[in-house]
């Protein structure tokens, strides 16, 4: 079953075609990679599917609502993690979550019990007192994870959540991807790295605001001449 449809998708900042003309699918229950560089457009396509930038052109559809009218709807049934993790360095990871599960509309209960759930799977009970700023790297990203799937969303977006992770990091974070995913959650995340594209179930590789081939990791691997998912890749660099 499709949780999410898009024809012909389009969205402009004046002169510059950010998205141009994306159709693509994703089924429920899948984790769907974006692939490409910098500025091809991946983050724009995830903004959109989100209900937060509204397209200029096409149509689409997330969880059964249409992401230009329907964008509240959409934003009730998802879970999103951004490329700049909004954290709020001031407070506590204990504080942090508390605020965002009261966004989400959790209640005392809920959010205890989801929270002693989440602290079971991911190295942040120990550091809970701590503030958002001292977290290194990792952990901040993993803090950001853990706030984007507190309210158990139906699908999930992580707009390159490895980024600039060193290896043990990335691996921490992965983990959690396809542990949520097994729990039954949709997740479509971008990267631009090549090895995580092994890791989704299916990929879309972006240059230039278009989609330049789509389809499973060995399939993509598959094409042009035998070089496959590296030349694809390496071909829609700048």
């Amino acid at each position: 079953m499709e949780i999410i449809t898009t024809h012909e998708l389009g969205k402009s900042f004046g002169s510059l075609k950010a998205v141009d003309r994306v159709s693509m699918f994703v089924e429920e229950g899948e984790i769907l990679g974006i692939l490409g560089a910098n500025g091809a457009g991946k983050t724009t396509l995830i903004k959109m599917l989100c209900g937060t930038l509204k397209p200029n052109e096409g149509s689409g559809q997330v969880a059964g609502f249409d992401i230009a009218a329907e964008s509240g709807s959409i934003r009730h049934q998802i879970g999103y993690m951004s490329q700049s993790v909004s954290l709020l360095e001031n407070m506590t990871v204990t504080e942090n979550i508390e605020f965002y599960g009261s966004i989400y509309r959790m209640n005392r209960k809920q959010l205890t019990t989801r929270w002693n759930e989440l602290q079971g799977m991911v190295n942040l009970g120990s550091h809970r007192h701590k503030l958002a700023s001292e977290l290194p790297s990792g952990l901040r990203q993993m803090l950001a994870f853990v706030i984007s799937v507190l309210h158990s969303p139906r699908l999930l977006f992580l707009d390159e959540p490895t980024s600039g992770l060193d290896p043990l990091s990335r691996t921490d974070i992965w983990q959690q991807i396809y542990r949520t995913a097994y729990q039954g959650t949709t997740v479509v995340m971008s990267t631009h790295y090549l090895d995580e594209a092994w890791y989704c179930d299916r990929l879309i590789l972006m240059e230039n605001g278009r989609i330049k081939a789509q389809g499973s990791p060995e399939y993509l691997d598959s094409l042009a001449g035998g070089k496959g998912l590296v030349q694809l890749f390496f071909m829609s660099q700048p």
